[in-house]
C-alpha cells in the first residue's frame, strides 16, 4: 500500500499543476528556508530547557570541530523576530523548523514547560503576522539527554515518550501550525548517532544502530497517531529522509549489488515499514546476524509505522556513488558522512564509497544536480500519488565578506539554480513536488563540524552575531519573486 491520505482543497502546500516554460514553477509552490533548533536557538540553560544528547556530545572533548558547541548557536532564541524580520524581506513564503524536545519537555516525561512552548507560540505568531508559513519539525535529533541515559532511541520506551511529546506540541501550537514533520533524517539519527558514532549520542554498535532505526520509525507511527488525534483533518503530516540517490560505480553485477545493499540500509529500511508496511526481505537477509528482527518488531509495530502520511520531506546534497570493494582502488574508498573506524551501514562491510569527479563543496561532497531529478522520480515511480517537499537543499562554501562587507557566493548561486532547474524538470515529468526549503536560512552551528562549515543564505559574524545577507539570498529573494528561473 502507499501510505498517503485525502486531502482536501485547503491544503497549506497546494497541488502542483506542472511547472510552466522556462522552469516557472506552478503558483501555491512553498518556498522556504530550513534551520534546526539546537543549530541556531542558543539559549541551551534557559526558560527550564537542559541538556540534549548533542549539548553533552559537543561538551566532550574530541567530538566536535574546535571545541564547538550550541550553547549560543547564533542567539535565535532572542533575536527571533529579527529573524523572521529578515525571512520576510527575503519574501519565504514558508519556513520550517524544529522544536527543541528539552526546551518543551525538559526530561522528556511528564508536562511541558510553559515556557518552552511560549517561545513557539511566539515564533509562529509573528511568522504568521508576516505572512510566513509555519513549518515545524518535532525531532531534529535533539533527544532529551535523560531519555539517552535510559537507552536513547536503542529502547522501545523512546518511541512512546516522542509521541507523548508530540502530543503536547501538537495541543500547543495546533491552532497555528498545520503542517507538521515527525522526525528528520532518521537514517543519520540512527546510523551516525549510533553506528558510526560521529553523530550524538556517539555511539558505535551496529546492533544499536539497526534496533534504533526501527525505534525511531515506531516512534514516527506514534508520533503520527498523536497528531491525527490533536490536529484538524486539514492538517498535513510529513516525514523527513536524507534518501541516498544510490549509482553503482560500473556495471558490473557486484556493484550493482554493492548499490543494492546501500538503497536496502540507506532508504527501504525507512521507507519500505512507512510507505508499504514491511521491512524488505532483503534487508532483513543482510543483517540477521546483526540484529533478531523478528524480536524487535513486534506484532502491530508496522501498522504504528505505516500510518498515512501526506507529505514526504526529501533532503537531498549529493549522490552516493558505490562499488564492491574487490573492485575499489587504493584509497578510492570515501564515506562523506564523517571520519570514523566504525561503519554507518550495517549489513555492507564489503562496500566501497567514491567520490564522483567533478566540483565539490566545502563538504566535500560532489555537486551533481541530477542527481536530485533522479531521485525525485525514483520516489514518483515507486510511490505513484505520493506528494513531496524539497526539505532541504544547499551547499557550504568557503564564504568570506568581500571589501563592501557581502559574501559573493557565486558558486552558491550555481548550486542552488541547477538544483532548482533539477526539481523543475522533475515536476515537468510528473513527479508532484510542492515546495523547495532551502538549507540553510543562515550560518549556524553545523553538528560535529562547529562552527566551519558554512550553509547559510545570510552571514552570520560569530563574534558580533550580525546577520547580512549573502548574494545567494538576494538571488534567492528574486527567484522566489519571480515563481522561478524565469
Amino acid at each position: 500500500m502507499t501510505a498517503v491520505s485525502e486531502q482536501t482543497t485547503q491544503d497549506v502546500v497546494p497541488a502542483p499543476r506542472g511547472a510552466l516554460p522556462g522552469h516557472t514553477f506552478p503558483a501555491g509552490f512553498a518556498w522556504g528556508a530550513a534551520t534546526a533548533a539546537y543549530q541556531i536557538e542558543g539559549a541551551a540553560a534557559e526558560g527550564g530547557r537542559t541538556p540534549s544528547i548533542w549539548d553533552v556530545f559537543s561538551h566532550t572533548p574530541g567530538r566536535t570541530a574546535n571545541g564547538d558547541t550550541g550553547d549560543i548557536a547564533v542567539d535565535h532564541f532572542h533575536r527571533f523576530r529579527e529573524d523572521v524580520r529578515m525571512m520576510a524581506d527575503l519574501g519565504l513564503t514558508s519556513y520550517r523548523f524544529s522544536l527543541s524536545w528539552p526546551r518543551i519537555q525538559p526530561t522528556g516525561r511528564g508536562p511541558a514547560v510553559e515556557r518552552g512552548l511560549d517561545f513557539y507560540r511566539a515564533l509562529t505568531d509573528e511568522l504568521l503576522s508576516y505572512g510566513i508559513t509555519p513549518v515545524a519539525t518535532l525531532y531534529h535529533w535533539d533527544l532529551p539527554q535523560h531519555l539517552e541515559d535510559l537507552g536513547g532511541w536503542t529502547v522501545r520506551d523512546t518511541s512512546a515518550r516522542f509521541a507523548d511529546y508530540t502530543a503536547l506540541a501538537a495541543e500547543a501550537l495546533g491552532d497555528r501550525v498545520s503542517t507538521w514533520t515527525t522526525l528528520n533524517e532518521p537514517w543519520c539519527s540512527a546510523f551516525l548517532g549510533y553506528g558510526s558514532g560521529v553523530h550524538a549520542p556517539g555511539r558505535t554498535s551496529p546492533a544499536e544502530a539497526l534496533k534504533a532505526a526501527h525505534h525511531l520509525n515506531l516512534g514516527h507511527g506514534l508520533a503520527v497517531g498523536a497528531l491525527r488525534a490533536a490536529l484538524p483533518a486539514s492538517a498535513q503530516i510529513a516525514l523527513s529522509l536524507n534518501l541516498h540517490q544510490v549509482r553503482p560505480l560500473s556495471d558490473h553485477p557486484a556493484d550493482a549489488e554493492a548499490a543494492r545493499r546501500i538503497d536496502a540500509v540507506g532508504n527501504r529500511i525507512f521507507t519500505g515499514p512507512v510507505l508499504h508496511g514491511a521491512y524488505p526481505a532483503d534487508l532483513i537477509a543482510d543483517t540477521g546476524r546483526i540484529v533478531d528482527w523478528e524480536t524487535l518488531v513486534r506484532p502491530g509495530d508496522l501498522d504504528e509505522i505505516s500510518r498515512p502520511i501526506d507529505l514526504l520531506g526529501i533532503n537531498y546534497y549529493t549522490p552516493t556513488l558505490v562499488s564492491a570493494a574487490e573492485n575499489a582502488k587504493p584509497a578510492a574508498d570515501s564515506e562523506i558522512h564523517g571520519a570514523s573506524a566504525h561503519s554507518p551501514w550495517p549489513g555492507a562491510d564489503d562496500v566501497a564509497f567514491h567520490l564522483a569527479p567533478g566540483e565539490v563543496t566545502a563538504m566535500g561532497w560532489p555537486i551533481d544536480a541530477t542527481g536530485l531529478t533522479d531521485l525525485l522520480l525514483d520516489v514518483h515511480r515507486a510511490h505513484p500519488g505520493l506528494p513531496m517537499l524539497i526539505t532541504e537543499n544547499g551547499a557550504a562554501f568557503d564564504d568570506v565578506p568581500g571589501p563592501d562587507g557581502i559574501v559573493h557566493d557565486a558558486d552558491r548561486i550555481a548550486y542552488l539554480h541547477d538544483h532548482l532547474v533539477a526539481v523543475a524538470r522533475a515536476i515537468e515529468a510528473g513527479a508532484d513536488v510542492r515546495g523547495y526549503y532551502l538549507w540553510s536560512l543562515m550560518d549556524n552551528f553545523e553538528w560535529a563540524y562547529g562552527y566551519a562549515k558554512r550553509f547559510g543564505a545570510v552571514h552570520v559574524d560569530y563574534t558580533t552575531l550580525a546577520r547580512t545577507p549573502k548574494a545567494s539570498a538576494t538571488w534567492y529573494s528574486e527567484v522566489i519573486r519571480r515563481g522561478g528561473l524565469g
